[in-house]
């Protein structure tokens, strides 16, 4: 009996088995890969390794325009090895723009302005309604908040998402946190799949404003991700920021960051 038939279909069989699994493998590493946002309610956060600076500019930009260490430069960076000097600082003015709040609280006038333009937009482009959940905090009331975090979760989880008096932005008044009306998601990593939180990450720079906590640069930043953090830096450089896709004030103007306290 010939076998030479029944030997080439094996084979060919065989070989069609083989370019299916180099598909099929393919097909797996084309896909994105999918971590689960990081979350309040979480034990502890990663602490990545942080990332190189990034060098893109666009030309004409003058980076020292304005003041990364003045308390009262709306481009002042602050962190965890970039206290406020004084750290008991205090903005000369603050307002309250007709907005919605879940906590009263105020911000700077340029701060407000913005805000206000922006939930306007946020309304009239996708019928999105918001409210500031939080916003200008004193180094007394920021002493409240971490000491709190620190009593029910422990010092090492309360220094991953709550900064520690002097070392936060909610203290120069240019910082908001925003959430969705009706209430989803408030504070937590689950707000960025939100409508509100999709259109302010994808528009909140036309406004000035920056979604300071980027889920991939904790180890950057030296916070967990907060989609719903957004700290105002103004136009001009929230737009260069956006042409330059850099993401973080420490890696645009080239300061330490970090998840350590100096």
């Amino acid at each position: 009996m010939n076998s030479t038939g029944p030997r080439r279909r094996l084979a060919a069989v065989a070989a069609a088995a083989i370019v299916l699994l180099a598909v099929t493998a393919c097909s797996a590493a084309d896909q994105p890969s999918r971590k689960p946002a990081p979350s309040k309610t979480a034990t502890h956060a990663p602490r990545p390794v942080p990332t190189s600076t990034p060098t893109a500019t666009v030309a004409g930009f003058d980076k020292h325009a304005q003041s990364i260490d003045d308390p009262a430069s709306t481009w002042v960076v602050v962190n965890k090895p970039r206290p406020l000097v004084p750290a008991n600082y205090a903005p000369a003015s603050l307002v309250y723009p007709e907005v919605a709040y879940v906590n009263r609280q105020p911000m700077r006038p340029e701060v407000g302005e913005a805000l206000v333009s922006m939930f306007r937009a946020g309304k009239a482009e996708a019928g999105l309604d918001f409210s500031v959940q939080s916003a200008y905090r004193s180094f007394e009331s920021q002493t409240g908040v971490y000491n709190d975090d620190a009593a029910r979760n422990g010092v090492a989880y309360a220094d991953t998402d709550t900064a520690r008096p002097g070392h936060s932005e909610h203290q120069t008044g240019l910082a908001v946190d925003i959430s969705a009306v009706p209430a989803k998601c408030s504070l937590d990593a689950c707000f960025a799949h939100t409508p509100q939180g999709e259109w302010l990450a994808a528009n909140a720079w036309r406004f000035g404003f920056l979604l300071r906590y980027p889920a991939d640069k904790v180890g950057v930043t030296g916070f967990t991700f907060e989609p719903w953090h957004f700290r105002y830096v103004g136009v001009p450089l929230a737009t260069q920021l956006k042409e330059t896709k850099v993401t973080t004030l420490e890696e645009f103007f080239g300061v330490p960051g970090g998840t350590e306290y100096h």
